[in-house]
């Protein structure tokens, strides 16, 4: 692995707590150049919800690609993006009774970020921007202008202004009604705080730590946003595309935000895809006002199109995830229990996104590593890295699903001794 180390930048991450070098993937399984198996709970930070190499999506991309489709288009029409406004308009938007205009802000989620932030400033005609504590959202500028991070936030060289963090979800432990502090400032002529366009949050704070908002929470932030005039932007970069259960993560709560951000599992086989929805009076962009290169990537369109009309034609795979997430928190459970009277910990999240809190971050770690040498693939996360991080694809089997659970419990038991 020296060229990786020699020539590649110190910048490298995950490489560094799984040192090997993979070969192949298929489904939630890959393979490296040893031949070792690593089940993969990790999928692709969240862009391959539907695993790797998925076949069914493999076939329609190449299959496009055989036939000499459009690879590269910027924002020109073609035939796989028609293809995709259509699927998404009818699988995913009417069902749902969501009425958003559909953008292509370039491949990434801080894409679909950034080009959030700059509309609702654009339509409000104001700066600051709302975000929360322990919030990630990107690693461009304005993303991490509201991410809570200091390690990323540090990254950036400059100050990061224009953004105000408040208390996310039980933030202090229950001891402080919701939004006591954002409102009082807001209602406050003389609190210093400026109106802002816009509130920007996650549902479940994957980076953050697993974090998942109460329902009532985000039903009562909807509420003063409107109350108040604020936008509200919901990032479901990580959590959208049936992490949670539905479709998109903020249905559970009843609510429908003024703008949405996708990325990652939205290209459906792991390809670069980002689409920021808005509500059709917030389109008041003039032509190029925003754009990029890379945004008509024409075979992740194929794929997305693919993977919404085999996965989200009707309910099945929501009912599962919500079953498998289920079975993994029961898991993590019993584990607290088990060890309750030895280590504290705290299994957290919705759906298929779940973690195990440690109160040190050490152990968090070496968790992840003894998982690792055991063929398990985990990252940590949350402020110090206290939180292992669980997930799995939506497609993984009820086999496979059983077998990493036994593994964790076998890594944390290995952890501790």
């Amino acid at each position: 692995m020296s060229i990786f180390e020699t020539l590649e930048s110190e910048v490298r991450s995950y490489c560094r707590g799984w040192p090997t070098t993979f070969d192949k993937a298929t489904g939630s399984v890959l393979h490296d150049e040893s031949g070792k198996e690593y089940l993969d709970f990790f999928a692709g930070a969240g862009a391959l919800n539907y695993g790797h190499n998925n076949p069914l999506l493999k076939r329609a991309v190449i299959d496009y690609m055989l036939a000499d489709g459009v690879t590269h288009s910027l924002d020109m029409n073609t035939a796989a993006k028609r293809d995709l406004l259509e699927s998404f308009q009818d699988i995913v938007l009417k069902p749902r009774e969501l009425d958003y205009k559909v953008m292509f802000p370039g491949p990434a989620g801080a894409n679909a970020v950034e080009a959030a932030l700059k509309l609702a400033r654009k339509v409000t005609g104001r700066e600051s921007i709302i975000n929360f504590t322990n919030a990630f959202h990107g690693m461009t500028l304005g993303a991490l202008s509201v991410t809570g991070n200091s390690m990323k936030r540090g990254g950036a060289g400059i100050p990061l202004v224009h953004a105000t963090p408040m208390p996310y979800d039980n933030y202090f432990d229950g001891q402080t009604p919701d939004f006591l502090f954002f409102e009082k400032l807001l209602e406050d002529s003389g609190s210093g705080l400026n109106e802002p366009a816009a509130v920007i949050v996650e549902t479940v704070q994957g980076e953050g730590g697993i974090n998942a908002a109460r329902v009532d929470w985000l039903r009562g932030l909807s509420d003063l946003c409107k109350r108040h005039g604020i936008l509200l932007i919901v990032d479901d970069v990580q959590m959208g595309c049936g992490r949670t259960g539905p479709f998109f993560s903020f249905e559970v709560a009843g609510i429908r935000p003024d703008i949405v951000c996708l990325s990652k599992s939205i290209g459906g086989y792991g390809l670069p895809l980002a689409l920021t929805l808005f509500k059709p009076e917030l389109d008041v962009w003039e032509p190029g006002e925003h754009n990029g290169t890379f945004r008509g990537i024409n075979p992740a369109f194929v794929a997305a199109t693919e993977a919404l009309k085999v996965y989200w034609q009707d309910d099945k795979l929501e009912k599962s995830t919500l079953a498998k997430g289920e079975q993994v928190g029961r898991a993590l459970t019993e584990l607290v229990e088990s060890y309750a009277d030895k280590v504290p910990m705290r299994a957290k999240g919705r759906g298929l996104a779940r973690g195990l809190q440690f109160e040190d971050a050490a152990l968090a770690d070496r968790v992840c590593q003894v998982a690792f040498d055991r063929g398990l693939l985990m990252e940590t996360s949350g402020p110090d890295g206290e939180v292992v991080k669980l997930m799995p694809a939506l497609t993984i089997t009820d086999d496979e699903l059983e077998q990493g659970l036994a593994i964790l419990a076998q890594s944390v038991k290995g952890a501790l001794v």
